[in-house]
This record gives C-alpha cells, structure tokens and sequence, in this order.
C-alpha cells in the first residue's frame, strides 16, 4: 500500500531511484531497500520522502489509514 504509493509517485514524476537518491541526499541503495520493502520508514522519513517526490505526506498517510483494518493491533 504505502511502498506502492511512493513508487507510483516517483514513476509518475519520471525520475530514476537515483534521481530520488539525489533528492534526499542519499544512495540510492536506501531508496531501492524502501522500495521493497526491506527498509521501513518512520512518520518523519515520510514527510520528507513526500516532499522529495513533490506530493503531500497527509495522501499517503490517507492510503496508510484506508488500507488498515479496524481493529488492527500493533
């Protein structure tokens, strides 16, 4: 849900992994390990992804929120 949002994001702004690497000022090794799945992000790290993918942090957050059963537990 949310990794499929930023990679949708990033594609629909037709920028590489590395493009986006540049944008945070990271390698792009890290974008790639969030981008499966194999990094995870904190609310922070989000906002700052939204904004390097020039979109609202609170869109994705949305999905987050659609995405996640009543009920669900930590």
């Amino acid at each position: 849900m949310l990794i499929d949002a930023l990679v949708t994001a990033r594609k629909a702004l037709g920028i590489s992994q590395t493009d986006l690497a540049r944008r945070l000022r990271c390698h792009q090794s890290i974008v790639a390990r969030i981008e499966t799945g194999l990094r995870r992000i904190d609310v922070s790290e989000l906002v700052i992804l939204a904004r390097a993918l020039e979109a609202d942090a609170v869109e994705f957050l949305e999905i987050v929120e659609r995405a996640t059963p009543d009920g669900a537990s930590i």
